[in-house]
């Protein structure tokens, strides 16, 4: 995932799915509702099938969540991931995601996680568990020795504070998973998901 993007998808969705089947009708609820890029994670054995299936929903940007080895990367750009989101930073995963030459958005907590980031060339990174860490002020107390970074808050973070995080040059997107709540996705309330999606993206637009 490249700043362009984060830019231009503010907010991006942590997609959990217990059904492959769920996939599509999930991304065709977000796209009705202004939101054109998905994190599927890999926490269940239906998040590979969702990411392949996906693939084929036009004007969707798709990417895989919860990454945690090179092997996985392998799996899910074989699938059309686009990009790679990991909870942590890991050099292999990064390494592996660079030569195949899909971005990498690992998970950095601390201003050394921040060192690794940068001695692998990156200029993004998710933050996370954003909430507990300290949110927007401990996003901003580590950007000011790393400028060139830009960050992607995930964990704890909703439409009641996206903004309080967009309101920082150096936060293009958040990210997080209230619009996509496991129990509205298992209940087909693709309804509900298309208004909450909306609801974001206007919360989003009104920050920025």
């Amino acid at each position: 995932m490249s700043a362009p993007l984060l830019a231009a998808h503010p907010v991006v969705p942590v997609v959990v799915i217990d059904e492959a089947d769920q996939a599509v009708p999930l991304g065709e609820a977000l796209l009705a509702g202004g939101i054109a890029v998905m994190e599927v994670t890999l926490r269940t054995e239906a998040g590979l099938e969702g990411i392949r299936r996906l693939t084929e929903l036009e004007g969707m940007t798709v990417g895989a969540g919860s990454v945690l080895t090179p092997a996985q990367v392998d799996e899910v750009v074989a699938a059309g991931a686009t990009f790679v989101v990991s909870p942590g930073i890991n050099a292999d995963v990064v390494r592996r995601a660079q030569e195949l030459g899909v971005p990498a958005l690992p998970g950095i907590s601390s201003s050394t996680d921040l060192m690794t980031a940068v001695s692998l060339g990156l200029r993004e990174v998710k933050f996370f568990p954003a909430g507990l860490l300290g949110g927007p002020k401990m996003i901003k107390a580590l950007s000011a020795p790393f400028g060139g970074i830009t960050f992607m808050p995930s964990g704890g973070v909703s439409l009641d504070n996206l903004g309080e995080y967009l309101a920082l040059p150096c936060v293009p997107a958040v990210s997080g998973s209230w619009m996509v709540d496991k129990s509205l996705v298992n209940a087909g309330n693709w309804a509900e998901i298309t208004r909450l999606a909306a609801e974001a993206v206007a919360a989003a637009r009104a920050a920025g």
